[in-house]
């Protein structure tokens, strides 16, 4: 899938978690009905042969719609499927055997949580940088330093790549993000634990629709 820089806008990345036992194929796609650009299928707790079952379906069902899907750690998984990138953390493999793997075509996305992590070579080889987390995190008890706003631009300014905001986003904090010139927000709480994702997507890209056209 040629990769177009507004599927950046607005990344779901679920969770089974916070789906209140919905499947997370039904709730991506409903929230791509709302807007969703980008679908990231992060998933700690099932097998690997149910991990490419979900996202062979995901991948289906997205490409229908012209939005691309990312695996999360899981080079292997995207290579299986056919996805379009994979996003890995600071403790997963490191980007440049990530590339070995999947090739020169395939997305490659980094969580970013300080400013030493901005200067290594893998945030040099990275697609796009996820910066994080913006705001406390109640889902996530390993979670980095809040980096506020304030935060969140300092790191910004450190890099010309593709960046999106995560931790907490809500559609609020989307006029002060676009300010600080970030491409989009991963979004995962707001909307995996809605009651509906549609509507909760909708309302993100109607505030991103407000401040960026």
């Amino acid at each position: 899938m040629p990769f177009d820089p507004s599927h950046y806008r607005l990344c779901l990345v679920t969770d089974r978690g916070l789906a209140h036992g919905r499947s997370l194929v039904e709730v991506a796609m409903r929230a791509v009905m709302g807007g969703v650009t980008m679908v990231q299928l992060r998933e700690k707790v099932a097998t690997t042969r149910a991990f490419i079952e979900e996202a062979r379906a995901l991948k289906r069902l997205l490409s229908d719609h012209g939005v691309p899907l990312i695996i999360n750690d899981r080079a292997d998984i995207a290579l299986a499927v056919g996805a379009d990138g994979v996003h890995v953390g600071q403790t997963d493999l490191p980007v440049a055997a990530v590339r070995a793997l999947v090739g020169p075509d395939r997305l490659i996305g980094l969580s970013i949580t300080d400013a030493e992590q901005m200067g290594r070579e893998d945030a040099g080889a990275a697609d796009y940088l996820g910066i994080g987390p913006l705001h406390p995190q109640k889902t996530k008890p390993d979670a980095a330093t809040p980096l506020g706003f304030g935060g969140f631009a300092k790191l910004r300014r450190m890099t010309t790549k593709p960046v999106l905001a995560i931790g907490g986003i809500k559609p609020d904090d989307v006029p002060m993000l676009v300010e600080e010139g970030a491409s989009g927000v991963a979004v995962v709480s707001a909307i995996m634990a809605a009651e509906d994702p549609e509507a909760a997507a909708r309302a993100f890209r109607a505030a991103w629709a407000a401040e960026a056209g």
